[in-house]
């Protein structure tokens, strides 16, 4: 699984592997029960396969039921997530997409937040020399 295959899943695929992330571990019921405009329970099933066949998700199996969980690492998911906002909905800008954060607002900062985030930007600015 690389980067370039986390970008090019399908809204339902993306919809399906953020609410597995999400749950830590998901059934198709689960799925079914927390994705909005949900489709057929056999529909979310086949999609969670082919997630599977593309090495996105794994399973075990309980009972008649398959538990799913996602193979890579939250971090890793997040981060390809953050790089596909970047290209797509910032045209690559960094500075666009922190400055949209910053400004969000439903959701202001706290101090603790801003100190946090500046001390990063720092850090940032020491290794980049």
């Amino acid at each position: 699984m690389t980067k370039s295959d986390l970008q090019n899943l399908s809204k339902r695929e993306r919809q399906i592997m953020d609410l597995v992330v999400k749950l830590g571990q998901a059934t198709v019921s689960d799925i079914l029960a927390n994705i909005p405009s949900p489709p057929s329970y056999d529909s979310i099933r086949v999609t969670m396969t082919i997630l599977e066949k593309k090495g996105f998700l794994k399973h075990k199996a309980e009972g008649p039921r398959y538990v799913y969980s996602p193979v890579a690492q939250a971090e890793s998911l997040q981060l390809s997530a953050l790089e596909h906002l970047l290209s797509t909905l910032f045209q690559g800008s960094a500075q666009n997409m922190v400055s949209s954060l910053l400004n969000l607002p439903s959701r202001k900062l706290s101090q603790d937040e801003l100190d946090e985030l500046a001390e990063l930007i720092e850090k940032a600015k020491r290794e980049g020399d």
